[in-house]
């Protein structure tokens, strides 16, 4: 099962962070949002499909984030929880540990943003248009 979020980059990415990634449906970034990869996104977490929410509500589920952008592509994988809520209606985040808020789409994450190709980071920062797409298994 898979969800797909479109949206874009901004030239304030710079993708610093070391414990979170994220996409915003928010239109703007400051140079303080390190963590932010694409902006203007046409979805959030409580958009998601019900079924494919409670799949990722299992621990042992594997649940990977691919961002492509103007030809480069990156994909981070971690897992589920019981927790996870899929509720926040603004940011979808990745997190390398384990904690959760209604944000959260995956945690223990192999990576956070500042893991993530310098090619696609500097194509985000371009402005490029993004395709996130979230898989669970």
């Amino acid at each position: 099962m898979e969800e797909v979020i479109h949206a874009r980059g901004h030239e304030h990415v710079s993708a610093e962070h070391a414990s979170t990634f994220e996409v915003t449906t928010d239109d703007f970034l400051t140079p303080a949002g390190d963590c932010i990869l694409a902006i203007d996104a046409d979805r959030a977490p409580a958009d998601f499909d019900p079924e494919f929410v409670a799949a990722c509500q299992d621990r042992d589920a594997t649940i990977a984030v691919e961002i492509e952008a103007d030809g480069h592509r990156e994909s981070v994988t971690g897992r589920g929880d019981p927790a996870l809520e899929f509720t926040n209606e603004r940011s979808a985040v990745g997190r390398t540990s384990d904690y959760v808020d209604d944000r959260t789409i995956v945690v223990g994450a192999e990576f956070a943003a500042e893991g993530f190709d310098r090619d696609l980071v500097a194509a985000l920062a371009d402005g490029a248009e993004a395709t996130v797409t979230i898989s669970v298994e």
